[in-house]
């Protein structure tokens, strides 16, 4: 069961919208090998991919806690990001696979208790890029192949 276009908005307006935790840092805990990573070791969103299990465990977990708001495990699946694991050109894949699963496990919560619907919120991250007006060595970022934007 969805909740209504307005429903973060309103859960906002009468009280504290709590979000998961670490979705990074969680997954990093699991000391998963190289071959959970599908050969791409420290890219924490192809887990999104090769190990879905895992991802939907963290989900569940931060909902059982008490969470309402997922966040998608996306935080570096943007093409310069993803582009460094020599992923580049599956930053949508990526994207709409996690949006999906964390839409699976908010929902599956919300019907459990329909007055409390969760919610699932994108990520985000920085590229690690730093751009600089006095260093151009430091805005140096490589490009990434086009990535489609109609979904």
């Amino acid at each position: 069961m969805k909740p209504r276009p307005n429903a973060f908005l309103a859960a906002l307006a009468e009280r504290v919208v709590v979000f998961d935790g670490s979705m990074g840092a969680s997954l990093s805990a699991m000391n998963l090998t190289a071959a959970d990573y599908g050969g791409k070791e420290g890219c924490i969103d192809h887990l999104t991919l090769t190990k879905p299990d895992a991802v939907r465990a963290m989900h569940r977990s931060f909902l059982e806690v008490g969470a309402d708001a997922l966040e998608t495990n996306t935080f570096q699946a943007s093409g310069l990001k993803l582009a460094e694991f020599g992923l580049g050109d599956r930053v949508r894949e990526h994207n709409v696979e996690a949006a999906r699963l964390a839409r699976e496990l908010a929902d599956e919560f919300t019907a459990l208790d329909p007055l409390k619907p969760r919610f699932v919120v994108g990520s985000l991250g920085p590229t690690g890029m730093l751009p600089s007006a006095n260093d151009p060595a430091l805005s140096v970022v490589p490009r990434a192949p086009p990535v489609p934007l109609a979904w």
